[in-house]
């Protein structure tokens, strides 16, 4: 038998009539004011809302299992090999880097870069200058320097600079200095250089290493007791490297023998 209930009550001025019918899927509420319907509500039965949240219980069951199953896709997409990415070279050096090889034999190391301005009667003109050490590993170093308004190419200019002026440095047993020395270059850069026993490596810092690496030299000291500059460092490591002879040397300049050499 299909009921119909109907209820009416007033609260100040305003009247409710809610209408309740025997089916159990819907439940309608109509609220009036003054004689006219303001809002109307549809609630859901019980058995629907059931539904529904079971729905959404296995919707979020779900969701952990695709993410796990994207993430194991991703991760394979990583192990895959990326393509290697092009150096930018050592230290604040932004050229080719250390130990670039152009099939000559001789290997090129950036000391330094850096931004230069030029003040003209037209305003400045910006450039790079690039301080480039070269060498063979085999007693034969050079540093060059040059200015460009590219960095890459300064570098490459600084590096055909250090080629032409390439100098050989005497290697005595060891790989280490003939003799100890103590040069002074431009700028107030003054450096010692030591021999050291085999085993006890390159000690050296900044532009002093670079140079004596690229020389040959495995062991030895070097000390940077005046400026910091690197080119001027630099180019007084290559002083001091050209200043120093051996035995042999020394005996041949004074047309004597080795043994004379010592006997005298």
């Amino acid at each position: 038998m299909a009921a119909m209930a109907t209820c009416t009550q007033a609260f100040a001025g305003l009247r409710l009539k809610a209408s309740a019918k025997a089916s159990p899927a819907k439940l309608s509420a109509k609220t009036t004011l003054g004689g006219k319907p303001v809002a109307r509500a549809v609630v859901m039965s019980r058995s629907t809302r059931a539904h529904r949240l079971t729905v959404r219980a296995a919707d979020d069951e779900a969701a952990p299992a695709q993410e796990s199953a994207s993430e194991s896709a991703s991760t394979d997409e990583d192990d895959s090999p990326a393509p290697r990415a092009r150096g930018r070279g050592r230290g604040r050096g932004r050229g080719r880097g250390r130990g670039r090889d152009d099939g000559d034999g001789l290997e090129e190391s950036v000391v330094q870069v850096q931004r230069v301005t030029k003040v003209t009667k037209g305003g400045s003109n910006m450039s790079f200058r690039a301080t480039v050490v070269v060498g063979d590993g085999k007693g034969k170093v050079g540093v060059g320097c040059s200015k460009a308004k590219e960095v890459q190419v300064a570098v490459t200019k600084a590096a055909a600079d250090a080629r032409k002026c390439m100098i050989e440095v005497p290697l005595a047993k060891g790989q280490s200095f003939p003799h100890r020395v103590t040069v002074k270059g431009n700028g107030g850069a003054v450096v010692m250089l030591r021999p050291a026993g085999p085993g006890t490596g390159v000690i050296a810092g900044g532009s002093c290493r670079t140079v004596l690496e690229l020389a040959g030299y495995k062991n030895c000291f070097a000390k940077q007791l005046g400026s910091s500059s690197p080119l001027n460092n630099a180019r007084a490591v290559v002083k001091g490297l050209g200043e120093m002879r051996t035995y042999k040397q020394v005996a041949k300049e004074r047309d004597m023998t080795v043994e004379e050499l010592f006997a005298a």
